[in-house]
């Protein structure tokens, strides 16, 4: 028979609520897929959204989305060779590719990213109750919402905004 007797246990209060806080395993859905089929999933939805530019989900798949989808057009505005080849392996049909690259690319040069917007629906889905959501690509025209204004396009327009309006007679609030 051994002899050793091991200490007792120290206890140790943790002090603040971070320090008894779990890591996060992941940082994005699962969706209650494989990973095979949520990025399938996200790829059509990706393509979809490119085509309409706006479409109707889930909230959570919308949020999901929402990173590929800027993820894509931040590809669109470098238009190089190799983007163009990255954005391909992602979207499924190559018109909607070339739709990336010709409209939305330089509709967004001057915006710094949050290309897409997600609002919430009102009523929720009818056979299962899920929570319903609009995703949209900002600055397009028939938008539900009108986005704000980037700073670099104020200051490529709007940067003599005073003197054409007191050049056209009207007094600067």
């Amino acid at each position: 028979p051994s002899h050793y007797v091991p200490p007792p246990p120290v206890k140790v209060k943790a002090t603040s609520p971070i320090e008894t806080m779990r890591k996060r395993l992941a940082q994005f859905r699962k969706l209650g897929r494989t990973p095979e089929h949520k990025w399938a999933m996200l790829r059509n939805m990706v393509t979809s959204l490119i085509k309409y530019e706006r479409i109707v989900t889930t909230v959570p798949k919308a949020k999901e989305l929402r990173h590929l989808a800027d993820k894509v057009v931040g590809l669109a505005k470098k238009n190089t060779t190799h983007a163009q080849q990255l954005a391909a392996r992602v979207i499924r049909e190559k018109p909607v590719t070339e739709k990336l690259f010709r409209v939305l690319g330089p509709r967004y040069l001057d915006r710094d990213g949050g290309y897409t917007r997600v609002m919430k629906l009102a009523r929720p889905r009818k056979g299962d109750n899920a929570p319903m959501a609009v995703i949209e690509y900002v600055d397009r025209p028939g938008e539900i919402r009108a986005a704000r204004v980037p700073q670099r396009r104020k200051e490529k327009y709007f940067k003599n905004l005073e003197e054409v309006l007191k050049g056209a007679g009207i007094e600067p609030v």
